[in-house]
């Protein structure tokens, strides 16, 4: 599995994934709605993994490739 994804790219996926996961479960949004709870730590999580390893599905089905050619 190559990597997809430049530096650049998998360190805003990796902020996001982060600021996503501190809404969910250190800003009250638990008491809010479970629903829209789960739903932002899916969305953090599959951030966070993708981050880390370099490589988004979507961007391969779409032919989108923000790394340097190797």
């Amino acid at each position: 599995m190559s990597k997809n994804m430049g530096t650049v790219d998998r360190v805003v996926r990796a902020v996001i994934g982060l600021a996503l996961l501190y809404w969910a479960f250190l800003s009250g949004a638990a008491s809010a709605n479970g629903l829209l709870l789960w739903l932002g730590v899916i969305v953090a999580v599959i951030m966070l993994i993708t981050a880390a390893v370099g490589n988004c599905p979507l961007y391969r089905v779409f032919g989108i490739r923000t790394c340097k050619a190797e």
